[in-house]
């Protein structure tokens, strides 16, 4: 039963996040994955390695689907996510870890920057609705 709670809660949080909440629950499913991966080539799955890294794959092409062309950072964020695709597919075919051990730098820089902007949004988000209260 707690486990099956557990679920629902899961579902429940993805289901009410914002966008910038998925997006780093996103980085955080790709660290997940290329941990796994890295797991999975110290122990010689090779089946189950290809399954995780190209989980990883699907969550960095998702993120390059959903960038905002619009933005001027867009460009260079492209260019990023297309190197750690590229550099995912390299490690799964070369069985390679110290490509994981890059990679996984990579992603955890991208989830801690954007952690830091939901934290700076919720604090505006804080002040203009407090603003809006006093008056």
């Amino acid at each position: 039963m707690p486990n099956n709670a557990y679920k629902v809660y899961q579902q429940n949080s993805v289901l009410t996040a914002t966008p910038g909440e998925l997006t780093l629950l996103l980085f955080n499913g790709c660290l997940k994955f290329i941990r796994q991966g890295r797991g999975a080539i110290l122990n010689k799955n090779y089946e189950q390695k290809n399954k995780v890294i190209q989980k990883a794959q699907a969550i960095i092409t998702e993120l390059m689907v959903s960038l905002d062309s619009k933005q001027p950072v867009a460009k260079d964020m492209m260019s990023l996510y297309d190197y750690i695709h590229r550099r995912l597919i390299e490690a799964n075919v070369k069985n390679d870890i110290t490509i994981l051990d890059e990679v996984e730098k990579l992603v955890a820089d991208f989830r801690d920057t954007w952690k830091q902007v939901i934290i700076i949004n919720r604090k505006e988000q804080g002040k203009n609705h407090s603003s809006m209260i006093r008056v």
